[in-house]
């Protein structure tokens, strides 16, 4: 679907994106990605080129995937802001979670020549209005991108968390693989164990991030393409995944998690996700060093972790082990509620009239006193009622009618003259 927007007197047509797109989107997300980065060489930077380079290379398989259903089918949504036969603005979104009632922006990059309110909110808009089955928007964005953050906020976006992303160094991870975690009910992830995670990721969770979140137990099952894809995935990058998570016996109850992704060849970190139940604290130094002792057979890398701001016992840890902060990020998300606001001038104009046609009145109200007797002549408790009123009535005048009568009857006895004469 294409959209035509007029910015400056000149059309903005957005559509999809095209492999003669491709260069002029790695220069828009390179330079976008430098400006927001000190280091050019940066894992941000360095991964969106790693995904342009596989989208270049797998352009006809993956455009061949999004036209059918498909765990794949939304991998690279990718639109495009063209002014003047020139790409000016790019976009990237996919969805959150199963389900896709919750979307996330990827990234969103414009040219120099293009404005970024402009052109940002004109793409924007045009994923909010075509993809109708998204309810919540989510995009996150690096803490020191004012730019970027001003622009989410024009477009409806409000803070949902701050994200803290830790480095915890090959130095401390040995130190950390010295201590033998006490994890006797560690087990492996299966699809049989997807309503024990969804409990506690939801048990984990401040109760708006879930809401926005909208995660369901299929969320946490993988399915067999799914599982075929990302073992590809993982060939393909040299990685290796490793999950598990903490079984309680007692209240049948899982209240621990974590998944890492370990890299083989030690081009890049490793990666970890960690689940804890907030009553189980106790579980982070644990996990930890399951962690650690999972990273001494591969080559030597950092690990990378992050945490939330509504997870306080979480940083707390990180501080007290001596992880490093390297990045801070803000977690915004959007309702389709705003959508309502958005329409709010198209409906000032209208009245009451106009929207309820058959409540006009017919002719004008006449002024009069309320009958309250009339309306309830014609109900048959009320007409016996008034046959058994008439009856007494009648009953009472023929009484009151009877002692006249008779008075006019009986003679008045009048004083008698002899009497009057004395």
């Amino acid at each position: 679907m294409t959209l035509f927007l007029s910015q400056n007197q000149n059309q903005v047509n957005i559509r999809p994106f095209q492999y003669r797109d491709l260069d002029q989107i790695e220069r828009l997300c390179q330079q976008a990605l430098s400006d927001t980065v000190s280091d050019p060489k940066t894992d941000g930077v360095s991964n969106s080129a790693q995904d342009l380079q596989k989208l270049r290379r797998w352009y006809g398989f993956l455009k061949f995937l999004s036209w059918f259903p498909n765990p794949c089918q939304h991998l690279f949504n990718i639109l495009v802001a063209e002014q003047d036969d020139q790409v000016r603005g790019v976009i990237k979104v996919s969805p959150f979670n199963l389900t896709r009632s919750t979307w996330r922006v990827n990234q969103v990059a414009v040219s120099p020549e293009g404005d970024l309110k402009s052109v940002g909110s004109q793409l924007l808009r045009h994923c909010f209005e075509s993809i109708w089955e998204a309810r919540n928007w989510l995009v996150e964005v690096d803490i020191n991108d004012k730019a970027n953050i001003a622009l989410y906020r024009q477009n409806g976006f409000q803070r949902l968390a701050q994200i803290t992303y830790w480095s915890v160094e090959p130095e401390l991870l040995q130190q950390l693989a010295v201590a033998q975690p006490d994890l006797p009910n560690l087990l492996p992830v299966s699809n049989a164990d997807a309503q024990l995670l969804y409990q506690l990721d939801t048990a984990s969770m401040h109760p708006f991030v879930r809401q926005v979140f909208d995660r369901h137990i299929s969320d946490f099952k993988s399915s067999v393409i799914k599982a075929v894809m990302d073992g590809f995935k993982q060939w393909f990058n040299h990685t290796e995944h490793i999950s598990a998570y903490v079984f309680e016996p007692q209240r049948k109850a899982a209240i621990g998690y974590f998944q890492v992704q370990l890299s083989r060849d030690g081009r890049q970190p490793h990666f970890a996700e960690l689940t804890v139940n907030p009553s189980y604290t106790w579980l982070y130094p644990e996990l930890l060093a399951q962690i650690a002792h999972l990273t001494q057979d591969f080559p030597t890398q950092s690990l990378r972790v992050s945490s939330a701001d509504y997870l306080p016992e979480r940083e707390a840890y990180f501080e007290k082990m001596g992880a490093t902060r390297i990045e801070h990020s803000l977690l915004m998300s959007r309702s389709v509620w705003h959508k309502v606001r958005e329409s709010k001038l198209s409906l000032e104009g209208l009245q009451l009239s106009d929207v309820l046609q058959s409540l006009q009145p017919a002719r004008k109200p006449i002024p009069s006193r309320i009958s309250w007797l009339g309306p309830m002549n014609n109900h048959p408790r009320s007409k016996r009622n008034s046959q058994v009123s008439d009856t007494l009535s009648g009953q009472s005048n023929a009484m009151s009618e009877q002692p006249e009568s008779e008075n006019q009857n009986k003679p008045i006895d009048r004083p008698s003259e002899n009497q009057h004469e004395g």
